[in-house]
């Protein structure tokens, strides 16, 4: 029997899902992270560099939540502020330049909303990324690895191809939030993620995907001396790096011009009355 979209929501969440870095040391090689917004500071909820899938240069950015407590609070559970939007732009500015493509992976609850990123420019720095990643002049594949949180998760993913995985979610709010501003209560969470439409099969319908990554079996973190963990992990991942590199390939004989034009065309008919 199918999951629920709620359920969907809890497997997003789960916290020995793979994560970013996960990611970056398994389907690529030859990782080097690249810090810093050279404005403000280095934002460890965004992990930013440059990688190799099956020899091919790439620029990488993708958020990262924390294993265990200690770690959860450096990066600020995956909650960026704006200088980890900015580190990710200048990050694919560099990649532009020097013409590898890129690849973004969104694990977020959303942009971070204290007091101390809104005085430095959160909105800003989220709507800007929106502007410039609309116009840059190379291949760009988005993943939605776990949680795709509202704007935080919108301002790495303007992308040529959208992915996502079978058990992340994708939406504008947490199914809690819009239970709390439409009944007052966060217990109605569940009949929220229903109406938000946020599983890989709604947005997919609906256009906003390109591509669902299937998880025949639970996908998380290989336990130790585990063979049976090991394998399922290993061919997910292997499904993954096959799907990133299909599409890096097919968007690189692209000729700019038609890149561009075809990534605006992607954008301006999400929401099309048909």
């Amino acid at each position: 029997m199918s999951a629920t979209a709620f359920e969907r929501v809890q497997m997003a969440r789960h916290p020995e899902r793979p994560y970013a870095m996960d990611i970056f040391t398994t389907v690529f090689t030859d990782f080097v992270e690249v810090h810093g917004d050279r404005r403000f500071s280095d934002d460890p909820a965004m992990i930013t560099g440059f990688a190799r899938i099956e020899g091919i240069e790439v620029c990488v950015v993708g958020q990262q939540k924390g294993r265990d407590i200690n770690e959860r609070r450096h990066r600020n559970f995956a909650m960026s502020k704006p200088e980890g939007y900015r580190k990710a732009l200048r990050i694919m500015q560099m990649a532009e330049k020097f013409g590898r493509p890129i690849v973004t992976i969104i694990d977020t609850p959303g942009a971070y909303p204290g007091i101390d990123a809104e005085e430095r420019g959160q909105a800003e720095a989220i709507a800007f990324n929106l502007r410039e990643m609309a116009g840059l002049k190379v291949p760009i594949i988005v993943l939605v690895l776990g949680e795709g949180g509202s704007g935080g998760a919108l301002a790495i993913g303007i992308g040529d191809r959208v992915m996502m995985m079978e058990n992340a979610v994708y939406s504008v709010i947490s199914p809690e939030g819009c239970a709390a501003i439409l009944w007052k209560s966060a217990e109605k969470a569940p009949e929220a993620a229903e109406g938000l439409k946020l599983t890989a099969e709604n947005l997919k319908r609906l256009g906003i995907i390109d591509e669902i990554i299937p998880e025949p079996e639970p996908w998380t973190m290989p336990v130790e001396d585990d063979k049976k963990s090991e394998a399922a992990f290993q061919r997910i991942a292997g499904s993954l790096k096959g799907s990133i590199l299909r599409e890096i390939k097919a968007l690189s004989v692209l000729d700019r011009k038609r890149l561009l034009d075809e990534r605006y065309a992607k954008y301006r008919k999400l929401g099309e009355w048909i």
